[in-house]
C-alpha cells in the first residue's frame, strides 16, 4: 500500500475549482488564472491543472447565470492570437463600440483550437458575460447558436442566420477575385498566390477567387506557383522563396493577407528584386502599418476596426442598452486600395 494514497476524485459534475487545486498540487490562485487565459503561468503548472480538469471532468457551472438578477456589465471577447494585428484591430473596436455603454470588455484568446475556444467559450459564460463576440475562429454553427440561446451572440468571419446571432462575415472570394484582377486588369499574366492555411475556410475561399479571376478573363493557371503559407510573415517569406527557388517566370503575388506579404517583399529584397518594378504585391485586409511602408502596400481592406464597433453595437442593442441614434454606423464591405506596390506589368 502506497504511504501517499492519490486524493480521492469528486463524483463527475461536482468537482470545484479547489478540487482542480488539490489534485494538480497548485494554488486555487494559479488554477484562477488559467482558467482566465493568463498566458503567465508555468507549463509544467499548467500541464497539471489541464490534466486535472480532464481527469475531474470540471466544467464551469453555466446554470447559475439564469439564477443571477444584475448584470457584470462585462461583454466576452473570444479571439484567436492576441499578438495578431489582424485580431488587435477587431478587438480595439469592439473596445471602440463599447465606450461610453458601461460595459467592459473581457478578452480571452483560442488559439485557434477548436477545444480550448469552446472552454474559453464556457469560461467567459461561466464569468456571467452579459453578451459575447467572437473574432473569427473554429467554432461550428452548432455552438455557436447553443452559445446564443443563454446570451447575445456576435460572430465575425461567417455568415449565420440564427436566434440571437450577430453574424459580420465578408464575401472572400469576391476579396481574393478583386486583388487578382487588380493585377490582371494590370497586364499580368504569371501571377502567384500565397493561400493562407487550408484548414481556414477564409483562405480556401481567398484561393477560389484568385482561380475565379482568372477563369473570367481567360487565363490559364500554374497550380505550380500556387503556394500555402500560415498568415505569418516568415510564413510568407518562406513561400516567396519556394517560388523564387523553383525558378518559375512570374511578375506579381497575390498575398492571402497583409502579413505574408510583408514577409514575402522581404525575401524579394533578400533576393534582389524590387517592389514593384521587379514584382508586384497585393495584400488582404489593410492593416494599419500597410499605408505607412516604403512603398505603401496595395491591399484589399478588411475593416475589422468597424466590425468590432458594429460587434459591440449589435449585442448592446439586444441587451437593451440605449445607444446615441448618432453613434456611426461605417460601410461593411471591402474594397480595393491602391497603393505603391502594384504597377503594370512590363510587356
Amino acid at each position: 500500500m502506497s504511504a501517499n494514497p492519490s486524493p480521492s476524485l469528486p463524483p463527475p459534475d461536482t468537482a470545484t475549482v479547489t478540487d482542480v487545486a488539490r489534485l494538480a498540487g497548485v494554488s486555487i490562485s494559479t488554477v484562477s488564472r488559467i482558467l482566465n487565459g493568463n498566458s503567465r503561468v508555468a507549463s509544467d503548472k499548467r500541464q497539471a491543472v489541464e490534466a486535472a480538469i480532464q481527469k475531474l471532468q470540471f466544467h464551469p457551472n453555466l446554470s447559475a447565470r439564469s439564477l443571477r438578477s444584475g448584470s457584470t456589465k462585462t461583454v466576452g471577447v473570444l479571439t484567436q492570437e492576441l499578438e495578431s494585428l489582424y485580431f488587435t484591430a477587431g478587438a480595439q473596436g469592439v473596445e471602440e463600440g463599447l465606450t461610453g455603454s458601461g460595459f467592459a470588455p473581457l478578452v480571452v484568446p483560442g488559439h485557434w483550437n477548436p477545444k480550448e475556444e469552446l472552454d474559453r467559450a464556457r469560461l467567459l459564460m461561466a464569468r456571467k458575460v452579459d453578451a459575447m463576440i467572437i473574432l473569427g475562429g473554429s467554432l461550428s454553427d452548432d455552438q455557436i447558436i447553443e452559445i446564443a440561446r443563454h446570451l447575445p451572440t456576435a460572430i465575425t468571419g461567417r455568415q449565420l442566420t440564427a436566434p440571437n446571432v450577430f453574424a459580420f462575415g465578408f464575401d472572400q472570394a469576391a476579396g481574393g477575385a478583386m486583388a487578382t484582377r487588380h493585377l490582371i486588369e494590370l497586364g499580368h499574366r504569371r501571377i502567384a498566390h500565397i493561400s493562407g492555411p487550408s484548414t481556414h475556410a477564409d483562405a480556401i475561399e481567398r484561393k477560389e477567387g484568385f482561380l475565379n479571376a482568372h477563369r473570367e478573363a481567360q487565363l490559364s493557371v500554374d497550380p505550380r506557383l500556387i503556394v500555402e503559407g500560415d498568415y505569418q510573415e516568415e510564413g510568407g517569406r518562406r513561400a516567396a522563396h519556394q517560388l523564387l527557388d523553383a525558378g518559375l517566370q512570374f511578375s506579381a503575388v497575390f498575398c492571402a493577407n497583409d502579413q505574408m506579404l510583408w514577409g514575402a517583399r522581404l525575401a524579394f529584397y533578400e533576393r534582389g528584386l524590387a517592389v514593384p518594378d521587379d514584382v508586384s504585391l497585393v495584400g488582404f485586409d489593410d492593416l494599419a502599418q500597410c499605408r505607412y511602408m516604403t512603398p505603401p502596400v496595395t491591399t484589399v481592406r478588411q475593416p475589422m476596426h468597424e466590425v468590432g464597433q458594429a460587434a459591440a453595437y449589435s449585442v448592446l442593442q439586444a441587451l437593451g442598452v440605449a445607444q446615441s441614434p448618432e453613434r456611426p454606423r461605417a460601410e461593411l464591405k471591402l474594397s480595393l486600395i491602391v497603393r505603391g506596390t502594384t504597377c503594370k506589368a512590363v510587356s
